[in-house]
């Protein structure tokens, strides 16, 4: 089996918490040598997230897995000076700071790409580098409100809810990655890196698909459907006798058969349900012979029944479900990684990404702060013990 995708190419990550992370935990699980430049004090603020396993924070384990560690302290000269010569040997830059931080440093994309004409520099911030609200500070449930995520989700009349995991950090480290890679394949021609400005706030408009569709169309203003899609039916979660399930039917074909098997075979000949646009038009009234259907069958009736069909169906799985389902396991999706001082393991959510010639994933732990101090500065750059020993006295590195 071949290297990693991203065998030999060297990002330098200065990013913190989780959307710059996650961004760059994905290029690290494809290969690339992710080189975590930290604060000597403290570093990644994430480090001191609980719950901790043998010490380690699990909340940083989870998106700096299989990266380096290195300290530098950017608010000094010197410090700069150590992270500008890194950059003559670096294939991109991540940071997601808030906008003007970098430039405050000197440490901005006009400065680097001087240096290294080939540098990729990415930033993943809140609302971009540009427009009224660059400047405001942004977290998670922020973007998701303000881009529309919060107003799509939840049940109708409730109260505003988020969607259970970070989705507005993390559609944004996913797609600082893809611009990145994207990059990386364009400098492959020209020869020439470039600026990549990601918003986490426009990440979640772009992830909005058809409602912002149906709204240019129609006028239609989207709100939350609970576990309902807004044009086909049905296909949302129904109670069982002991729980529940969940049905997508989009095909004609599909609800022939659901019909025919679960033994409401008239409802194929009710003009209100004949064909897609009517069951959505007649939903309420549906959903109401549904849900009493549904509940006459506990969840492994129901799967017993529906298996065979081809219909698509699911359980509403919980965390511990998920982990421990044999089809999750069978994938390969959760993976062990070593910990602390290497002799205990921890285990983690593998990469999704499966190539049939190259590896992808997670085979080693989070580094230790400035870890490797030692391979960057003396190794890569030259520096002898001495020097070292004096910049960590000035709590330079």
């Amino acid at each position: 089996m071949r290297a990693k995708p991203l065998h030999g190419i060297r990002i330098l990550d200065l990013t913190r918490f989780l959307a710059g992370p996650y961004a760059t935990m994905l290029l690290a699980d494809l290969g690339a040598e992710v080189v975590k430049v930290e604060a000597p004090e403290g570093g990644d603020p994430a480090r001191r997230n609980g719950p901790f396993v043998h010490g380690v924070s699990t909340y940083f384990l989870s998106v700096n897995r299989g990266k380096k560690s290195i300290t530098c302290n950017l608010k000094e000269a010197r410090g700069r000076d150590l992270f500008l010569r890194l950059v003559d040997h670096a294939d991109a830059v991540v940071e997601n700071y808030r906008p003007g931080v970098m430039r405050a440093l000197g440490l901005d994309w006009p400065v680097l790409r001087e240096r290294n004409a080939r540098l990729i520099y990415a930033a993943c911030s809140g609302f971009g580098q540009t427009g009224p609200l660059a400047q405001r500070a942004a977290y998670d449930l922020v973007v998701q409100a303000m881009g529309g995520t919060v107003s799509v989700t939840g049940t109708p009349g409730g109260e505003p809810v988020r969607v259970g995991y970070s989705i507005g950090d993390l559609a944004g480290g996913m797609f600082t990655a893809m611009g990145l890679l994207a990059a990386l394949i364009e400098r492959g021609n020209s020869g020439r890196g470039q600026f990549l400005d990601v918003s986490m706030m426009d990440c979640q408009v772009a992830l909005l698909e058809n409602a912002v569709a149906r709204y240019f169309a129609t006028g239609e203003v989207a709100g939350p459907l609970g576990t309902k899609h807004p044009v086909v039916t049905p296909i949302q979660a129904y109670p069982t006798g002991d729980g529940y399930i969940v049905l997508a039917i989009g095909e004609e074909r599909q609800w022939q058969r659901f019909c025919r098997v679960a033994g409401v075979a008239h409802l194929l000949t009710d003009p209100r349900f004949q064909e897609k646009n009517a069951r959505t038009a007649h939903r309420e009234e549906l959903d109401e012979i549904l849900r009493s259907l549904t509940a006459q069958r506990t969840t492994a009736e129901w799967t017993q029944l529906l298996e065979p069909t081809g219909i698509a169906y699911g359980e509403i799985n919980r965390i511990n479900e998920v982990v421990a389902h044999p089809q999750i396991q069978a994938r390969g999706m959760i993976a062990e990684v070593p910990v602390g001082d290497g002799q205990e393991t921890a285990r983690l959510v593998a990469s999704p990404m499966k190539l049939s010639e190259t590896p992808v994933g997670p085979d080693a732990g989070p580094p230790a702060l400035g870890e490797h101090n030692r391979t960057y500065y003396q190794e890569l750059l030259g520096l002898s013990a001495e020097p070292c020993a004096e910049l960590r006295q000035a709590g330079i590195i």
